[in-house]
C-alpha cells in the first residue's frame, strides 16, 4: 500500500484508510468483537496503517480498534473524535474543554494507548468558540497524549480560526463521486493552508458500488432509513449514476467501487479515503482500487458523465444537515 501525507503535517498514513464506524455501529448489526477485531488485523496485514472510530460510536468500537491494533500499536495511526453531549449524536454538540479533555482520557484507555494519533472535533460546536477547542487540543499535544489536531465537516472560517491557533493536520467530511460539495469551499482553502482531507463515505454509504438499488431493505437501525438520498425513489433515480460508472469500470476490467476510489485518490496527493466494509471481500476489493491509476482519458470520462447527471436527494435529514459546514 501507498503511502500519503495529510497535508505539510508530517503525518504520514496509507492511502487508503479503514473506517471502523460500520463494524459496530449505524450500518446494522455490524460485526461480534472478534468479527471486527479480526477485520482490522486483516487491513493492516494487507497494508491499512490508518484507522478511524470515534466516542459517538460507542465504547465497543472503540475498544474492539484498541484490542485489534494493541499488537502494532506503533506501526498505524489511531483517529478518534470528540464533540457530542455524553458521547451520543442524539443529543446535541459538547466541546467544553473539561469535556474535551475527559473524552481523550476514556478513549486513550478504550484504545489500550498512551496517545491518539489524529483528534478530531466530530461536529463544531457554535457554544464554543473554535480558539477554546484547538486551544485545549494544543495543550494536549503539548501534554503528549495527542499527537495532531483535526475538524470533522467544519466550514471554512471555522478551519481559518483553528488553525491560527493549533495547526489542523486534517479535515474531514463526505467527498464521493455523489457528494462533491467540498470541492467549492473546503479543497481549496485546505490547499492553501496544508491540511490533509479525509473523505468519509468515499462510496456513497455503499451506493456507489452497486450493491443497493430501489429494492433494497436496510435493517431497522441502519441509519440509512433516515437519509433523504437513501429514499427508494431516490435510488431508483441514482442508478444513472451506478450504471455509468459500471461502464467505466468494466473498460477497465475494475468494479465501481474502485473507480470510485481510485478517483478520489486522484484529486489531490493529500486525499486519503477511509472505505469502511465488514465484509472480508469488500475489504480487497476496495483496497486494490490504491494501485488503479486513472488514465486522463478515464478522468474525462468520469467528468462527462458527472456533468450530465443530477443526483437526487440531500445527503442528511434537515436536523443533521444543520451541524455540517459550521
Amino acid at each position: 500500500m501507498n503511502k500519503r501525507l495529510l497535508g505539510r503535517s508530517g503525518l504520514e498514513v496509507s492511502a487508503l484508510g479503514l473506517g471502523c464506524m460500520g463494524l459496530s455501529f449505524g450500518y446494522g448489526p455490524g460485526l461480534d468483537r472478534a468479527g471486527g477485531v479480526q477485520l482490522i488485523r486483516s487491513a493492516f496485514e494487507r497494508g491499512v496503517t490508518f484507522f478511524d472510530t470515534a466516542e459517538a460510536y460507542g465504547a465497543p468500537n472503540e475498544e474492539l480498534v484498541g484490542e485489534a491494533l494493541a499488537p502494532v500499536r506503533d506501526q498505524v495511526v489511531i483517529a478518534t473524535k470528540f464533540g457530542f453531549l455524553d458521547g451520543d449524536a442524539a443529543k446535541g454538540m459538547d466541546s467544553r474543554p473539561e469535556r474535551i479533555r475527559a473524552v481523550v482520557e476514556t478513549s486513550l484507555k478504550r484504545l489500550r494507548t498512551d496517545r491518539i494519533d489524529l483528534l478530531y472535533q466530530h461536529r463544531v460546536d457554535p457554544a464554543v468558540p473554535m480558539e477554546e477547542v484547538a486551544e485545549t487540543v494544543k495543550a494536549l499535544i503539548a501534554q503528549g497524549k495527542v499527537r495532531h489536531f483535526g475538524l470533522s465537516e467544519a466550514g471554512v472560517e471555522s478551519i481559518r480560526r483553528a488553525h491560527t491557533v493549533q495547526p489542523v493536520t486534517a479535515v474531514q467530511s463526505e467527498y464521493s463521486l455523489w457528494w462533491r460539495e467540498p470541492e467549492r469551499a473546503v479543497l481549496p482553502v485546505l490547499e492553501e493552508l496544508g491540511i490533509g482531507f479525509v473523505p468519509f463515505s468515499p462510496l456513497g454509504k455503499g451506493f456507489l458500488t452497486g450493491a443497493i438499488d430501489a429494492t433494497t431493505t436496510f435493517a431497522p437501525d441502519d441509519f440509512r432509513n433516515l437519509v433523504p438520498r437513501f429514499t427508494p425513489q431516490a435510488r431508483q433515480a441514482n442508478q444513472v449514476l451506478v450504471a455509468a460508472l459500471q461502464q467505466i469500470a468494466a473498460a477497465r476490467g475494475a468494479t465501481p467501487a474502485q473507480i470510485a476510489l481510485a478517483w478520489l485518490l486522484a484529486r489531490r496527493p493529500w486525499i486519503a479515503p477511509i472505505p469502511g466494509t465488514t465484509r472480508l471481500h469488500r475489504l480487497d476489493e476496495n483496497l486494490a482500487a490504491a494501485a488503479l491509476t486513472l488514465s486522463p482519458g478515464d478522468l474525462q470520462q468520469i467528468q462527462t458523465a458527472l456533468d450530465g447527471i443530477t443526483v437526487q436527494g440531500d445527503r442528511y435529514p434537515a436536523h443533521l444537515a444543520s451541524r455540517a459546514g459550521r
